[in-house]
């Protein structure tokens, strides 16, 4: 038989990253699961690198950046009257997501898809399809 006892949510605050905290939550509480909603902090070191800019740019607070994730995932928990653990990681999105599946042995990640296709997948990316491909686990995709 399979057995879901700990379910990763991960979250980006959109509309989309919502509804699958609202079947992830359904789901951890029918399944009486423990349910963890993590959000990655972009590491913005690799996104701009020094090297290939001519001025200087401002980079927000690598502080401030985590304490108002934790504040949102709070108040996200709350708001949702329901039981789970907040998590905030700093770094590329997807690598992370399948890092703490791994290491908090998840038994299944929800996670939100945009649906996007075509050019705007192309350029963007999809963090959801490079969990589903690395995942050490099922992956729920909940379409927005």
């Amino acid at each position: 038989m399979i057995s879901l006892r700990r379910i990763l949510a991960p979250v980006d605050f959109s509309d989309c990253s919502d509804k699958a905290v609202a079947y992830a939550a359904e789901l951890a509480d029918k399944l009486r699961a423990e349910l963890t909603v993590l959000y990655v902090v972009p590491d913005l070191t690799l996104a701009m690198p020094d090297a290939v800019m001519p001025v200087p740019v401002a980079t927000p607070d690598m502080d401030d950046l985590v304490k108002s994730a934790n504040e949102s995932l709070a108040k996200l928990i709350s708001d949702r009257k329901m039981t789970a653990t907040g998590s905030v990681r700093i770094g590329s999105a997807a690598a992370e997501i399948v890092d703490a599946a791994k290491t908090g042995q998840s038994d299944l990640i929800v996670i939100g898809t945009h649906g996007r296709g075509g050019l705007a997948h192309l350029l963007l990316g999809s963090v959801a399809e490079k969990v589903v491909r690395t995942a050490p686990c099922p992956v729920l995709t909940v379409r927005g």
